[in-house]
């Protein structure tokens, strides 16, 4: 039999022990605001003479270029903002216009125009429309008086209509037998702001289709030009391939509401597709065009097609 071995059994560790002190606390822990404290508390490296001569050539050199870059952005500017006929008289650079505009600001906005058409433009492409509830009435955004007319006396002048020599003249009535359409669109103004609004009324496709443009015509005009009241006259060009969308629609009514003087009774253009500059509002005539046709906006400088 075995006997039974009582001695207390020893295990060697293999784990050093702590050099640190029993009574050693733990570091604390800054906060980054702390530690951003501590190091502003530091004092603060005097710098050499050298360093000193170095700092004062580069002051130096920096004023020198600011002063350069100012001069030569007050002489651009001068430049630019010089008229041909002030350059030939006065001699030195100008800037030429193109159709009324700076060259260099005409070319990105035809370039625009040139993207817009060719690679966002499509009949299929409909502008988003919003539930009924969502509309609201947009800002009335005649540049002066808002023009006041007798609706009784209104008429739309149409010139150019196929196998027609004369123009035509119409009557709301008249323009009220094609089919009427509603939507609710977001109108987008080129200032910056937008609204979502209801309309009703006619697609100007069908008008175009009621009374067509000769055939190969690839532009249109409309014109607001109440009698008497001039300072209010307005015009737009337009694409024949626009004007045709689904969306463009010749309004008689916003909001469930015939249209108020503030927002062009009693007809106006709706093109959700494009800025709100060429929503043309009032219209008394349309003309059909084989050529490009004036623009009010385009005149200031501003883009002929402004597609979004």
């Amino acid at each position: 039999m075995t006997p039974i071995n009582n001695k207390p059994k020893r295990f060697t560790t293999f784990q050093k022990p702590s050099v640190r002190p029993v009574d050693t606390a733990p570091v604390p822990r800054l906060t980054p605001r702390e530690t951003w404290e501590r190091e502003e508390a530091k004092p603060a490296i005097k710098a050499s003479a050298t360093d000193e001569a170095r700092i004062r050539q580069l002051s130096r050199r920096s004023f020198l270029w600011v002063g350069i870059a100012s001069v030569a952005t007050v002489g651009g500017l001068w430049a630019f903002n010089r008229d041909p006929e002030e350059g030939k008289s006065a001699g030195g650079a100008f800037v030429p216009r193109i159709e009324g505009t700076k060259a260099p600001l005409r070319k990105v906005l035809s370039f625009n125009e040139f993207v817009a058409r060719n690679l966002f433009y499509s009949p299929t492409n409909r502008a988003q429309e919003f539930p009924r509830s969502m509309a609201i009435e947009p800002r009335n955004n005649y540049h002066g008086a808002t023009p006041e007319i007798d609706l009784a006396d209104w008429t739309l002048t149409l010139e150019g209509a196929k196998g027609r020599d004369k123009p035509l003249v119409l009557t709301l009535a008249d323009i009220q037998t094609l089919p009427e359409v509603s939507q609710t669109t977001e109108l987008k103004c080129i200032e910056g702001w937008s609204a979502i609004t209801n309309w009703s009324g006619v697609r100007l496709h069908d008008f175009l289709q009621k009374y067509p443009p000769p055939d190969g015509t690839r532009y249109l005009a409309m014109y607001s030009e109440p009698v008497g009241q001039e300072d209010t006259w307005y015009n737009v060009g337009l694409d024949i391939e626009s004007a045709m969308h689904p969306q463009s629609i010749l309004a008689t009514a916003m909001n469930d509401e015939a249209l108020t003087s503030e927002h062009g009774a009693p007809l106006r253009l709706i093109m959700p597709h494009k800025y709100g500059i060429k929503s043309i509002k009032l219209i008394t005539r349309i003309a059909y065009s084989d050529t490009r046709p004036g623009d009010y906006w385009y005149e200031q400088g501003y883009d002929w097609y402004a597609g979004l």
